[in-house]
């Protein structure tokens, strides 16, 4: 089965295009004021207008409430929420039914501590986002191009909803995290950026390449 890749923190046109050009199956736009990625909802609504057809855009939110969410849902078209902040259970559940839009929420993982969390999520969200945890006192909650120990997925019983690997992926390690947690989906932002906040056409190329070589 095919590897499907979403390119995260898209800011131009030219970045979505490289995208659908290499094979990838999602592009996310940040909604998080600290983040170099951050677009405004014109912004993004531009994008989101002129993304090509087949491509699912996603909108990576932190903690956010009710008036955000609904200014972000009126100005701009969007396949999927990405919940990436502290969201309990019953918030993405609340989301979830409030807009009608497939719900994506993001759990952080540094050791097997962390991994019982995940199962508390199934039951509300259309899909999980298995990232690293970010440090103590992190700035951003992802796109920090730390990855967690991938062996702790390998072998395991997965989850009963689909879920993507997310957390310092690059080219050059992609396959290999493909190979040792059997993940069908991969996100990426720092991994294929030339300098933070600016994605390269060619890195997105051989992100994607590298994800479907099996």
């Amino acid at each position: 089965m095919d590897t499907r890749i979403k390119i995260c923190g898209m800011r131009e046109l030219a970045d979505i295009d490289a995208a659908a050009k290499a094979g990838a199956h999602y592009v996310g736009f940040v909604f998080f004021e600290k983040s170099p990625r951050h677009l405004s909802l014109e912004q993004a609504r531009a994008l989101a207008l002129q993304a090509h057809m087949g491509l699912a855009k996603v909108a990576l939110t932190v903690n956010a409430d009710n008036a955000a969410l609904d200014a972000l849902l009126e100005a701009v078209p969007l396949d999927m929420l990405q919940l990436h902040g502290s969201e309990s259970p019953e918030r993405v559940a609340e989301v979830k039914a409030r807009y009608g839009l497939p719900v994506m929420k993001a759990i952080g993982i540094a050791d097997a501590s962390d991994l019982p969390a995940i199962a508390q999520y199934e039951d509300v969200a259309d899909q999980l986002l298995i990232d690293a945890k970010p440090p103590k006192n992190a700035a951003l909650p992802g796109g920090n191009g730390l990855a967690f120990d991938w062996r702790l997925l390998a072998g395991r019983k997965y989850w009963r909803k689909p879920w993507m690997l997310a957390g310092g992926l690059t080219p050059d390690n992609v396959l290999q995290a493909v190979q040792m947690t059997g993940a069908r989906q991969v996100d990426v932002s720092s991994g294929v950026e030339s300098t933070v906040g600016v994605k390269d056409a060619a890195l997105i190329e051989a992100f994607c390449k590298a994800a479907q070589a099996r």
